[in-house]
């Protein structure tokens, strides 16, 4: 089908910058046709009228777990390691392979909600997120959850599953996979490595938790004498494309490496502070030439899976932090939201901005609304003070999946009453009003 998003608002990459200007952009299959002048022999099939509205590249959400969605709300204002091993831990141990789609599902609806458009998801019961994902029309690259210690069985296990669902989902080209360790305290020295070796051998890339507090900092000095981002890197994790989550408690040398090993670092920061695990060094990452993302981590510690939140967050904690209002400009950080996503999963000749040739994966904003309105800098506006309400139509690989705030690809009524009852049957229903 051809789409044609008529005069419309739209943030357009620029010499240096992005720029918002009023275009015309063309979709044919699943892919944006030309930007400006209708391209030759374009059938004009749907026409969506730009007047009030801006589009976006659709949101790239680079560290989540999909199914932690029903998780929200659940387990507050704990220590990370109590968080973790004592209420999260407990309630995966309980988990049904349904309860992982259904919780993928309710994340889904609330990231297409709120304009993004893939995700990079580790998970932990497989085949699940990637049955939401094809169902929904979202687009995403899956890590199953590795722990292991050296060669053994349970870790093969599941790099057996890893492989088994990449193989599985060989028909569906929105999902790509990648392998996930899950942490320095949850895989050893010879467990990362089987995992780097195995990454290099079939060609993929690592998904990793790295420095998100200072008790796994603490920990990992003891153990090995060394930081985290050091165990990765002398256990080969980053002699592959490599995504670092978190990344919080770092020192100068872990940004060294991290630079040098051409490792994109995902700041989440929501989770961070929740979680009460600090600020992670965003402007001297930046500074470095390192490539930042971001990401929303689980709803189990957000709570919440906007990415325009995270990019407000983004936008003013660094400025706080760091006592400059020059420090991440709304521009850069709208950047880091979508093209430098979209380069941390390797997809930016594909992803993460509007250009001819690129996947069409976008967010239509209504602009009458109190957030958006004035529209005295639109790009300042999507950081500071858009809430992710204003999404109202999102296109992904060319096909429209919600329409005027409705999801045009999934039941959200069933999604809802499937998760009520998960949490009822595992009794997490406190009723706390």
């Amino acid at each position: 089908m051809g789409i044609v998003l008529k005069d419309i608002l739209a943030v357009l990459p620029g010499q240096g910058k992005d720029e918002v200007k009023q275009t015309s952009i063309y979709i044919e299959g699943s892919r944006i046709a030309a930007v400006g002048e209708m391209p030759e022999g374009f059938r004009e099939e749907r026409v969506i009228d730009g007047k009030d509205k801006m589009v976006i590249p659709g949101l790239v959400n680079c560290h989540t777990h999909s199914y932690m969605a029903f998780m929200r709300n659940v387990a507050d204002d704990l220590s990370f390691m109590d968080w973790l091993f004592g209420s999260i831990d407990p309630i995966e141990q309980q988990m049904t392979d349904e309860d992982t789609y259904w919780g993928a599902c309710l994340a889904i609806i609330e990231m297409i909600k709120s304009g993004t458009t893939c995700f990079n998801d580790m998970q932990m019961n497989i085949h699940q997120t990637t049955r939401a994902v094809k169902e929904s029309g979202m687009r995403a690259v899956i890590s199953r959850g590795l722990v292991g210690n050296g060669n053994d069985e349970a870790g093969q296990m599941r790099l057996r599953q890893a492989y088994e669902e990449r193989d599985a989902a060989k028909d569906c080209d929105r999902l790509s996979f990648m392998l996930g360790p899950h942490a320095p305290y949850t895989c050893d020295d010879g467990f990362m490595r089987v995992v780097s070796e195995e990454a290099k051998k079939n060609g993929m890339g690592i998904h990793v938790h790295l420095s998100e507090s200072l008790s796994e900092v603490g920990q990992i000095r003891e153990k090995y004498g060394c930081t985290p981002i050091e165990m990765a890197d002398r256990n080969g994790l980053f002699d592959v494309p490599a995504i670092a989550a978190h990344c919080v408690q770092i020192t100068d040398k872990d940004m060294d490496i991290l630079k040098e090993k051409k490792v994109s670092v995902v700041t989440n920061p929501a989770s961070n502070m929740k979680l009460g695990n600090g600020f992670a060094p965003i402007a001297k990452l930046l500074e470095k030439g390192v490539n930042v993302c971001l990401g929303t981590d689980g709803a189990a510690s957000n709570n919440s899976l906007n990415m325009f939140h995270e990019l407000s967050l983004l936008t003013l904690i660094h400025k706080g932090v760091n006592k400059t209002p020059q420090c991440i400009s709304a521009r850069e950080g709208f950047r880091i939201a979508t093209i430098n996503g979209a380069k941390a999963l390797g997809m930016e000749q594909e992803i993460g901005s509007i250009e001819a040739g690129k996947k069409a994966d976008l967010a239509i904003l209504n602009l009458n609304t109190p957030s958006l309105t004035p529209r005295n800098n639109l790009i300042a506006g999507l950081c500071y003070s858009a809430n992710g309400s204003e999404v109202e139509t999102v296109i992904i690989d060319g096909k429209t999946v919600m329409e005027d705030g409705k999801i045009l690809t999934m039941d959200e009524d069933l999604v809802y009453k499937k998760v009520n009852e998960i949490i009822v049957r595992m009794g997490l229903d406190k009723k706390e009003y």
